[in-house]
This record gives structure tokens, sequence and C-alpha cells, in this order.
């Protein structure tokens, strides 16, 4: 079952990062290690050779793995404070990740977490240095050796202004790491570092087509910690990092650190702070650096708003250039455990990890109506309305997982997104036809192949179903969802149930009674037995091949020995190995309807079923699944086309209420749990 955790308004602090060196040991017990030994520390998990740069190119340069200390003479951890001038941008195409750095340096509780200030270049120095990221609802403590890739003495990647500096280099080394490889990091947005560093979730606003009142949401946000970014859309890679006449630069990540109102010539005007992570080229238009539009201001607020403003990469616009210029902001909103007390507003919050897998869960999106409705659902109880109005506001956040690791696979970003239905009454899983006549509430504005899709909506109070899916059926990818809801809200997994209605088989007739085909069977049945009157397990596959054979509705090569080897287990009540003729008698009335059952979802008459469809299969037979089993059951019975042929099915079905009616006959008391020693689990487990 996908975890399930909720949050609410604690301190980040009190969640400990998880230790991820491969040897188990921690950042401490590393470095203390090395301060014993008298060496420095070298990262066996992420080494000093090209691999750890690139996995699609050759090294373009001849790149030599320095540490600080041969680089600068007096270096150190961080000068004065960490701050967003320290971040300049080498030749790896990760802005995205600078300005979210930027970003993060005006947060210092966050910087505080994700840059532990227990380490330097001072005495304890061994070589090592730590950073704490969020990774899908965990904090991880990512260890480093300080040796950075440098030519000609100089570091090639992100680096401070100040030489001797070397926090953000080794921030970005450690952030490396973590996605497998300097290359990993390039191209991306900046929501995805924000996250990353605080846990939060994301919202990004279209400038040109953005709420009235759009300042008040930054300037609210930017009070309550959150963290922003922006950037200018481009038409062609042509224009990637193109510079305007204005000195903006388009397909370029920026930051944003500040919002002021300020009065100029009698007028009130909306001011926005905006940091390019190169460090240099700004804005030279109204309210830049050394514009006539200062000499207006009040001296006072002019000092404080500039503060001896250089060419540092950060300016002043008015925020109507702002949105003309700019087309796209990102605004990182805290999570519970990371607000602290003097926040205003708390989230609560409900978190789901799941799986989509072809052949049972990856049923696509609504275009896909025959597959939509196997995708996990999530039912969602929102039960208290904001304080101010009727409705409840919700945020609903859908990440995909471990895709920049898995880029040297070859797998990029899948394009997801979700939508919301009302939920139905007591449905466990909302089936086809539900979909097929009920219209979404809610959905995402577009399906996107992005690592997170997330969308605020307002809802009334009620029950909703949450769906979220990859574009197109098959796609399989780890997913997170994140529901944040100002109210209380419940939320929990569909689908979720594990469960077996198995009535006891109704008792064989009478000889004298038979029907005409019980008679041919037993005819059958007695020409294939020896003097012991039972069959064994050969001929069990003789005698239903022999009799199915004769069913032209049924295509198929025939039954295997081991679906008959699962027949007799279930049916095998003596434990002779074989089955008599009444043991086989009750086993061909589940037969007859099992494959009716088959032929129901073989409508084609193709001998196969879809697997897809297993889930109803399964239900009508009495067997209830969740989606975790249904991956199993899938990625062990369906072809590459994500079909189930009859032989399969009948193992699939068997086998299942073999081990239901095992396990329902040594829980007694009906508590869906049962103790078992190493022999019953080796006995039921052979036997299956």
């Amino acid at each position: 079952m996908p975890l399930q955790s909720t949050l609410s308004g604690r301190g980040s602090g009190s969640i400990k990062a998880e230790d991820t060196q491969s040897d188990g040991k921690s950042f401490e017990e590393l470095r203390h290690e090395c301060l014993q030994k008298g060496v420095l520390f070298e990262d066996p998990d992420f080494p000093a050779v090209d691999s750890s740069l690139f996995f699609s190119q050759s090294v373009p340069v001849q790149i030599e793995w320095k540490r600080p200390k041969e680089l600068s003479e007096n270096p150190k951890f961080i000068v004065g404070n960490a701050d967003r001038t320290d971040i300049c941008q080498g030749q790896l195409g990760d802005c995205w990740l600078l300005a979210a750095i930027a970003s993060l340096t005006l947060k210092k509780d966050a910087l505080a977490r994700v840059v532990p200030h227990d380490q330097d270049f001072d005495h304890r120095y061994a070589g090592i240095f730590h950073f704490q990221f969020w990774q899908h609802n965990r904090w991880l403590d990512i260890v480093v050796d300080d040796r950075l890739p440098s030519v000609r003495n100089q570091l090639i990647m992100l680096h401070s202004a100040s030489n001797n500096e070397f926090w953000s280099a080794l921030l970005e080394k450690a952030y490396a790491k973590l996605h497998g490889s300097y290359e990993s990091l390039k191209g991306g947005s900046t929501m995805e570092a924000m996250e990353d560093f605080t846990g939060g979730v994301g919202e990004v606003y279209e400038t040109k087509n953005s709420p009235n009142n759009l300042f008040k949401i930054m300037k609210k946000a930017l009070d309550r910690g959150s963290m922003m970014g922006c950037s200018i859309d481009i038409t062609s890679s042509a224009e990637s990092e193109a510079k305007t006449t204005t000195g903006l630069v388009k397909g370029h990540a920026y930051s944003i650190t500040g919002l002021e109102e300020v009065n100029y010539r009698g007028n009130t005007i909306q001011l926005i702070r905006v940091r390019n992570p190169w460090g240099q080229v700004e804005w030279n238009g109204p309210w830049s650096d050394k514009s006539r539009e200062w000499s207006y201001v009040d001296k006072a607020d002019k000092n404080r708003i500039l503060q001896n403003s250089t060419e540092d990469g950060e300016f002043w616009m008015e925020f109507e250039d702002f949105k003309r210029n700019y087309d796209k902001v990102e605004i990182c909103n805290m999570t519970p455990d990371d607000l602290t007390d003097s926040t205003k507003r708390h989230w609560e919050v409900s978190m789901f990890e799941g799986n989509w897998i072809r052949g049972s869960t990856a049923g696509g999106c609504r275009n896909y109506i025959d597959t939509f409705w196997t995708n996990p659902q999530f039912m969602l109880q929102l039960e208290d309305a904001d304080d101010d109005d009727d409705v409840c506001s919700v945020v609903i956040a859908l990440m995909q997982k471990n895709r920049r690791k898995l880029r040297k696979e070859g797998l990029d970003l899948e394009t997801i997104g979700f939508t919301v239905y009302e939920a139905p009454d007591n449905e466990d899983q909302a089936g086809k036809d539900f979909f097929r006549y009920h219209a979404s509430k809610a959905r995402s504005k577009t399906y996107i192949n992005m690592r997170e899709v997330s969308e605020r909506f307002t809802l009334p109070p009620g029950k909703y179903m949450l769906v979220p899916t990859t574009f197109q059926p098959h796609h399989e990818a780890d997913f997170l969802i994140r529901i944040f809801s100002e109210g209380k809200a419940g939320a929990l997994e569909m689908g979720s149930k594990v469960d077996a209605d198995l009535p006891d088989p109704p008792m064989p007739s009478p000889p004298e009674e038979e029907s005409d085909e019980e008679k041919g069977l037993r005819r059958l049945f007695e020409q294939l037995a020896g003097a012991d009157e039972a069959i064994s397990v050969r001929e069990l596959q003789q005698m239903l091949n022999g009799v199915l054979s004769r069913r032209k509705e049924i295509k198929f090569e025939g039954l295997s020995l081991s679906t008959c080897h699962s027949i007799i287990n279930l049916m095998d009540m003596d434990n002779t190995g074989k089955l008599e003729f009444q043991e086989f008698k009750v086993f061909w009335e589940k037969m007859k309807k099992w494959i009716m059952l088959f032929l129901s979802f073989d409508t084609d008459r193709s001998g196969k079923m879809s697997s897809y469809e297993l889930r109803i299969a399964l239900k009508a037979a009495g067997m209830q699944l969740d989606n975790k089993l249904l991956q199993l059951v899938g990625l062990r019975f369906a072809d590459g086309n994500y079909d189930i042929d009859f032989d399969d099915y009948l193992t699939c079905i068997v086998r299942l209420e073999s081990m239901f009616r095992a396990f329902q006959a040594m829980d007694k008391f009906k508590r869906g749990r049962v103790n078992m020693t190493m022999m019953q689990f080796l006995m039921l487990s052979m036997n299956v």
C-alpha cells in the first residue's frame, strides 16, 4: 500500500535527516574516522571521475579535481553570512538551481537546514562536508568530499564571487550526487530545487494571465517565508539565454528577492527586486540601479531599498514592467513541517506514494476510457470551509519521482496530470461506467512533462475522488501526491481493500442424480483413473485439455502442467496429490463460472483478456485485491500487449482462491492476520 502521512504545523528541525552513504555511516562518523586516521575523505559513492560529471558525453576539457586548500590560501566555508551574491553560474546549464539557492539565502532557517553550519576548513577539517535535501517526503543527509572540478585552478561549476568561499560550490556537488551526476542538473525548473530545499509545494502563475492581486499574493508569500523565481519564455532553442536590449535574459531562471511599495511623485508604485544568478547582467530600464526614478523617492526609503546597489545581478523594476517582460512566476509555499510559530496560516497536508505499472494501474488520461478507471484513486474529504468563505481552499501537487536519476537509462519526464471528481457513494474503487457518465469537478490545467504539476482549487465541503495519471496508458513511473488544505481534510487511498467472499462449494450430486454432462465427465474420468479411482496431475491435464478443446468459444493452446498443479493444490482435500471424482466435480462447477467470466471479457474471442480488467474478473469471482497486488499479478501474468491468456487467467484465479482459503482457515478469529511457524509458512507457500 502506498505510504501515507498526515502532517500539521511542526518545526522542520524535529524531522531527522536520513543518512544516505552506502556504508550506512553518518557525516559525524565519517569525519571522526578521517580525523583519527589523519586522512582527507574521498567519497566512494561519488568519486572524482568523469562519470560523476557527464553520462552522455566525454569531458570536453582537461579537468582536475582540486580541494579548496589547493585553490585558495585561506579557504572558508562561508564568508560573513551565506548571501545571494555568493552564487555565480559556471559552465553547467543549471541557472534554475542557482536561482533557487539565491532564494534560499533569504530564508535563514531553511538555509541552516540545507547548509549545516557545523563544518569549515579549521581544525575539524577532514575534506568532508554534508548538506540536507528533501526528497519524496524524506529529508536526506548527503555527504561529499571537497574535491571540485577545476580548470587551471579555477572552479568551472557554481562558485562564489569570493575566491576563498566554497559553500555554494559544495552544495551544487551534493545536489549533483543526489541526482547521479552534474549533467543530470542540466535544464530544470526553479520550483524543483526550491521544493527540494524546503519540502514545500509549488504554484506557477502566468504573468500575462495572472489574477489582479498577483502583487499581493507574491508579497504575502514572501512575508510568509515562501521562495520565488521567474523566467522569460523562449520560442526556440536559439533564443535560450539571449539578452534583450533592456538587459534581461530569455529562457533563464531568476530569483525574486523583494517586493516594496514606494511613494513616487504622489503616487504609490509597486516595485519588485529580481536577481540574475550570473551575478551580473541587469535590467537597464526604469528603476534600475542608477535610474532617475530614484531621485524622486524619499531618501530614507531609497537608502533602505537600494542598500548601495552595484553590478551584482540584482535590480529593481516596476511591477507592471515586470509583468510585461517576464512570463512566469514560481512560488514555493512552505509545508507545515517547515512553518515557524510566527506564521499566520498553517496547512493541513496528506501525502501518498504510489506507482503507475503497465498492465494494471497505468491507465492513462480520460481520453483512454477503457483503462483510465484503473489508475490509482484517492478519496479526499474536505470538512471545514475556510475562515472567511463557505468553500475549501486546497492545493493538489502531483510529483513524479527519481526522473533525473533515470536520465542515464534513457528515461525522461513523463507527461502527467490529475482529475478530481465528486466521490461515488460507498465505492472502494470507481469503475469504467462511473467515468463514462460523470464529469470532473476540477483538474490540472494541462498535462505536462514537468516533475510536478500543482493547482489551487476552491471546492465546496464534501467528498472528492482524485485520479493521478500519465497522459498515455502503459507508461510507468513512481509518484508522490501531496494534498494541502487550509481547513481540516481527510484523505485515503481507494482500492486498498483486500478481501475474499468465497462461499462453500455445493455438495456434489449423488451418482443417480447426475446430469448428462456429469455422466460424460465420470466416464472420461474413469478411463483415466487407475485402481485408486483418482487422477494425477498429468491425467488432469489430459482430461481438461480434452474437454475444453471441444468448446470452440475458448481459443487456447491447452492448460499447462503448472496450472493443473495449482488446481490439485486447491481441490485435494485429503492431501493425496490426486483428485477423486467428487473433488473434480466440485472443481468443474467452479471452472464453468470462471470460463463464463473469461468469455465476458474476451469479446473478440482472441483467447485473451486485458490485464486491466483482471480487477473486475477477480471481484466477480469473489476476490478483491488492492493496487499493489494487482500490479504484482499483472507483472506475473500479462504479456507484452497487456493481455492474459486463458491458461494464465486460470492459474491466477486458482492460486488466489487457494491462498485466500488457506489464510481464512488459519484466521479463526477473522482479524485479518495470522501467526504461523516457519514450517507452516513453507508448507503453505510450497502448496500454492
